[in-house]
């Protein structure tokens, strides 16, 4: 099976070649795995990967592909934070919680004609099993298709020297050098001041996916991705949620339309309320089923107190950090804002963000430079650095990247906000369309008993070029891809009216939008 999924994964890094498949130094032959037999000139690599997360790997594929010599520095952490404390498992915490509200719901399944008979039970032990058995399987196919394909894995952390083209492994002291060095560090989660984290009653993302507990009564401090994903599993096996929300709406970031039908469908349906417009000042963990979680929250713009909460626990979702202190930047000549990498668009790092000139050879792809901070964009910039080092000028469109909330029902988006497009469509002089698409039509939504949601299509009136689509729904996630691949190749919605949806399917709710901007109408 291993060997299977190696393949597999040699044959897609290969198909990102170029035609002409000229290397940048002669090619080196992909069984080659000695770092002391590797030899790059006068360097020991063509390319240093230092941070191996989905964006190091993507880079290191692409590299390879290239037939470029490539080393990556793992700091036993091969997946970073996607794999094994993120994306993944998360996923795995969620359709397991899922499952678990779809079969308590009996009124749901009356209208399927089935009835359960008995308490629906779960195991919490078992639940956290397969998040993390699920995590070890992709974290060890990751690392079996960087060995495939002949990347040398460093365990240690790698930092900058100070001085060009090298990298130390910060557990041996060994240097290694390359032509080209990608820093792909990634980020950590973000804890206010105030907030003292024992990751057991107070804890992040990082330790709510252990899911130790399940707490009657938890309160989540910020209302981003994150925080609304974990209130899905937390409500789905019996927790009671508190939001706690710094800005004045609850899901500040999200398109304020899907934002309404958000709260209407998994906060007001659910044993979820929320405070906004406060800081969580301070919290002070407790001692499970001894002494409460402490939360002293202050008014956002006058700082008075305003409330003190008492809960079994508090999960900290309030964003992510770079992970990019102690790795020797300053002594490069790199100096960061927030910890964040200053990059242009070729990926290329910046020595400051103001009016910063290009460092030599220096690359840094992920959220340590901030442009987009998930997995699949790291990946993109990853591979679009590689491009760059090959001399074919390469810049991702980060508007054209999709994202997505995985709760159920799911959101997902690509593109700007509504409230953004107006006003860049102020600022630039062309016309903003809309045009929107439901579940309730749609004949697969009504037959999984799903009709809930919409689609909404975002385009310029002028050109018809879609410049963004928002939508909340089943397999919303699934759906935007259709969407962001039209926003990449700027395809219009005339174009995309006459496109053949297959039916019955729920992307029919995409071509009832299409149709809708350009006066048609869909069945």
């Amino acid at each position: 099976m291993r060997l299977f999924i190696a393949t597999t994964l040699i044959t897609a890094a290969t198909a990102f070649s170029p035609i002409s498949n000229t290397p940048l130094r002669s090619p080196q032959s992909p069984s080659t795995t000695s770092l002391d037999a590797s030899k790059c000139g006068t360097y020991d690599f063509d390319i240093i990967i230092v941070g191996c997360g989905v964006g190091g790997h993507g880079a290191a594929l692409h590299s390879r592909a290239q037939e470029l010599t490539t080393a990556i520095f793992s700091a036993n952490d091969v997946g970073g934070t996607c794999v094994n404390r993120g994306c993944v498992p998360s996923k795995a915490l969620l359709a397991a919680s899922g499952r678990v509200r779809e079969m308590q719901a009996e009124a749901h399944l009356s209208e399927f004609g089935i009835t359960v008979e008995g308490e629906v039970k779960f195991d919490r032990e078992g639940v956290a099993a397969h998040a993390k058995q699920l995590a070890n399987k992709v974290k060890g196919n990751l690392e079996g298709s960087l060995v495939a394909l002949g990347v040398d894995i460093v365990d240690g952390r790698g930092v900058l020297t100070g001085k060009p083209n090298e990298v130390r492994d910060e557990s041996s002291g060994k240097v290694y050098t390359a032509k080209d060095i990608i820093l792909a560090p990634g980020s950590i989660p973000f804890v206010p001041p105030g907030v003292v984290v024992d990751e057991k009653t107070v804890y992040t993302s990082d330790g709510a996916l252990k899911l130790e507990h399940v707490p009657e009564w938890v309160a989540i401090i910020g209302s981003g991705y994150i925080g609304l994903e974990f209130s899905d599993v937390y409500t789905a096996l019996g927790s009671e949620v508190t939001f706690i929300e710094a800005l004045p709406n609850i899901m500040p970031t999200f398109d304020r339309e899907i934002a309404k039908q958000a709260e209407r469908l998994l906060i007001r349906e659910r044993a979820i309320d929320y405070r906004t417009g406060v800081f969580a000042s301070k919290v002070t963990p407790g001692i499970p089923g001894v002494k409460p979680v402490t939360i002293e929250m202050i008014d956002a713009n006058t700082k008075e107190h305003v409330e003190t909460l008492e809960v079994d626990a508090a999960m900290v979702a309030t964003g992510r950090v770079p992970n990019t202190a102690n790795m020797g930047l300053e002594d490069t000549g790199i100096e960061t804002q927030r910890g964040f990498i200053a990059v242009d668009g070729k990926m290329q790092v910046l020595s400051k963000h103001e009016d910063g000139t290009v460092v030599p050879n220096v690359y840094c792809i992920g959220d340590a430079n901030g442009k987009m901070m998930l997995a699949h964009a790291a990946s993109a910039q990853g591979i679009s650095a590689i491009e760059n080092i090959c001399g074919r000028s390469h810049e991702v469109n980060h508007d054209a990247i999709p994202a997505a909330c995985f709760t159920h029902p799911e959101i997902a988006m690509v593109g700007p906000t509504e409230e953004q497009c107006i006003e860049k469509a102020e600022k630039e002089g062309w016309t903003l369309g809309k045009s929107q698409g439901s579940f309730r039509a749609n004949s697969k939504a009504l037959a999984e008993l799903e009709g809930n949601g919409m689609a909404k299509v975002l385009y310029n009136k002028e050109t018809g070029k879609v410049v963004a689509v928002h939508i909340i729904g089943i397999h919303a996630a699934d759906l935007i891809q259709e969407c962001a691949n039209a926003v990449a190749a700027g395809t219009t919605v005339q174009e995309l009216s006459m496109m053949v949806h297959t039916h019955p399917t729920l992307c029919e709710v995409l071509d009832e939008a299409f149709k809708g901007a350009v006066g048609m109408s869909a069945h």
